[in-house]
């Protein structure tokens, strides 16, 4: 076994194989650019490696840096982790040929499924089902298109050295995949440093079911069972989960043994996952094989019991295998959620900025219930523009499916994070969404459930109800705890008031009455919302804590609170409301305050996140139509194109190419 491995990688991947291996006693280096010098990981590890500045390209991107830092330190193996170096032949060939081992599969599997044109044809060699498609070389625009028209829209059209949905382009029709090419063999060139695009036909209604397989270098493989990973959004996976609610044995054997067939058939050594799209009636069709450890990979290891990171380094070692199939037994269900730091009102654009407050639930095993939250962040360190915006990846795993999701809303409401704009209430969204909870799914759900994008719920009237009563008892607690404040002129004496007024958003306005009332720490209030039933409140928090955590009519609830002008801000299970608790009377005249309007920002096109200017298409005095370009601006490695919305004209530009913008930074002006 190694002595001292170093881990070609940063965040929360950094982190997990530094846990694992600590506990395997082998000593861990961390390596790190000037952007990650207080990072989590660099505090985990055993040693530490500066290794450039925070451009990936010169830091972890960099083989000659990372070679340096082995030789530095002594290890003798290296983890990649995911992204970065992880499926780069080259890289792992350079460490051969230093002696250091490559934990991870053979140079020969990395080139044969990395290129996922040479995949497809070992695929079929091999027996695997693959999609119609074009694998040959396209030449430009105009032949992606004919392409496209000879296999029939829609297609999909796809970075040949692509992953996490970069490079990749759905065209419904022929100008469609025009454009499509040009943006994927952009994103391609500047992702992978490689510009190949090929085209396959795209499945309608389509699953991502994945499988796990581990082998060995004696030609023992197995499959751990299936993954789901359907919800996504831009082909980026959101949240995954094992096993899948949607196949059966037989489907899920013969899925397996073409994985593993697959996995044979290129020599793998390794833990790697083998991609399919399943269409409706349970067909189907090799999409990928990755080469590395999956982001995914906790939900795998919770229903199996069997640690992926310890398994890959044991393989990279020289040791057998030590899980025979029939072992795998897949035990409860586990599902992940991917804690991205990006705006989800504002159409999921990236966020930057410091971690103000991050308290991620306890992790723990409650009863019947596991929680894990897979991190590379503390509070008060940056989330940068140069890397992936995940934060983090929160995991449950249940006795089954219903439980599992319902452990996970509990937890993403427990999961305290200010500073930036996040997507934990969209997740909680989707916790509560009937068609995810029957197992309805497909990669189009988020297209087809939120088509002009997320917007928090309106709540019930049970949530209505609950929301009203959390804000009364913070209101309470609040005017008592300035009541005790020393110097006060006039402390509050006598009866708590029995009527109140809840404002809920804009002009939403509760009746709810107070009947029995404690305000002492633990509070507790019977309470009547509107002509509902009585409700008892209890709960111990104070003024100041995040999370509002007690039960209201029996009910534990779990709501995030931060304070607003007069007021506090409400967050519960993807349910958002601003309240306002005053008297009666104040709200009658809360009734005929007038509303400020908002600027009008209609003639302007904006920034809609912080990133760099990758191109300006159009000039001004242009007449442009509805739909056509305006600019592509570039962030968090993604290029997002900018439309008009309308036909106009362009007044002004101000901004150009190479420009770094911050958000609702003016790109131009229209008539």
């Amino acid at each position: 076994m190694f002595k001292t491995i170093l881990i070609a990688n940063r965040g929360e991947i950094a982190c997990r194989v530094i846990k694992t291996a600590q506990r395997m006693g082998i000593a861990t280096v961390a390596v790190y650019s000037e952007a990650d010098a207080d990072a989590v990981h660099v505090e985990m590890a055993d040693e530490a490696v500066a290794i450039g500045p925070a451009a990936a390209s010169q830091s972890y991107l960099s083989t000659e840096r990372i070679l340096a830092a082995c030789k530095e330190t002594g290890a003798e193996a290296v983890h990649p982790g995911y992204g970065f170096l992880s499926e780069n032949a080259d890289f792992c060939e350079k460490l051969e040929a230093a002696g250091i081992v490559f934990i991870g599969p053979k140079p020969k599997a990395i080139r044969a499924m990395g290129d996922k044109i040479t995949s497809k044809k070992i695929a079929a060699d091999a027996g695997v089902s693959t999609v119609p498609g074009f694998m040959g070389l396209i030449e430009d625009a105009e032949h992606a298109a004919e392409i496209a028209t000879e296999i029939g829209y829609p297609v999909m059209l796809k970075a040949s050295a692509g992953g996490g949905g970069k490079g990749m382009r759905i065209a419904w029709n022929e100008q469609e995949a025009r454009d499509g090419f040009a943006r994927a063999k952009s994103e391609a060139a500047s992702s992978f440093g490689d510009d190949r695009i090929f085209i396959e036909k795209f499945i309608e209604e389509p699953r991502h079911i994945e499988i796990q397989v581990l082998g060995d270098a004696f030609g023992h493989c197995i499959h751990l069972g299936e993954r789901e990973c359907s919800i996504q959004r831009r082909n980026q996976k959101i949240i995954e989960e094992a096993p899948s609610p949607f196949l059966d044995a037989e489907t899920r054997a013969a899925m397996g043994a073409e994985a593993v067939a697959l996995a044979k058939a290129v020599d793998y050594q390794s833990a790697g996952t083998v991609e399919f799209i399943v269409d409706r009636d349970r067909n189907f069709y090799f999409l990928e094989m990755n080469t590395r450890l999956q982001v995914e990979h906790p939900v795998t290891e919770l229903v199996t019991g069997i640690d992926l990171v310890e398994e890959m380094i044991r393989i990279a070692a020289g040791e057998k295998l030590r899980i025979a199939q029939d072992a795998v037994k897949l035990k409860g269900w586990a599902v992940e959620s991917r804690l991205y730091a990006e705006d989800p009102v504002r159409n999921f654009l990236p966020s930057i900025g410091r971690l103000a407050r991050y308290r991620p639930p306890e992790e723990e095993q409650r009863g019947d219930v596991v929680v894990r939250n897979d991190t590379g962040v503390a509070e008060g360190l940056e989330i940068s523009m140069f890397y992936d915006p995940m934060i983090a990846k929160l995991v449950t795993w249940a006795p089954d499916r219903l439980a599992a999701i319902d452990a996970m809303s509990d937890a993403l409401d427990r999961f305290v994070i200010d500073g930036i704009e996040h997507n934990i209430p969209f997740l909680a969204a989707i916790m509560r969404h009937p068609r995810w909870r029957e197992g309805r799914l497909s990669t189009g759900f988020i297209a087809e459930e939120y088509p002009q994008g997320f917007a928090p719920p309106p709540p019930s009237k049970n949530e209505r109800a609950i929301l009203c009563a959390v804000a009364l008892a913070v209101e309470l607690l609040r005017r008592d705890r300035l009541d005790r404040l020393p110097g006060r002129l006039a402390p509050h004496s006598g009866k708590i008031r029995r009527d109140w007024m809840v404002r809920l958003g804009a002009d939403d306005y509760v009746p709810i009455a107070v009947s029995e009332c404690a305000i002492a720490v633990p509070t507790r209030l019977k309470v009547k919302v509107g002509e509902g039933t009585a409700l008892d409140v209890v709960s111990s928090w104070r003024p100041g804590e995040p999370v509002w955590h007690g039960s209201v009519g029996g009910r534990a609830v779990a709501v995030q609170v931060r304070s607003v002008l007069n007021g506090v801000r409400l967050s519960w299970q993807g349910v958002a409301a601003t309240a306002h608790v005053m008297p009666p009377r104040i709200a009658e005249l809360d009734r005929l305050m007038p509303v400020c309007a908002a600027p009008d920002t209609s003639k302007m096109l904006l920034c809609p996140m912080p990133g760099l200017v990758v191109s300006i298409a159009v000039s001004e005095g242009q007449e442009v139509k509805a739909g056509e370009i305006l600019a592509v601006v570039e962030a968090m490695k993604m290029e997002n194109v900018l439309r008009a919305e309308r036909d106009c004209t362009v007044t002004s530009i101000k901004a150009a190419p190479g420009d770094s913008l911050a958000v609702d930074a003016v790109i131009m002006e229209f008539a």
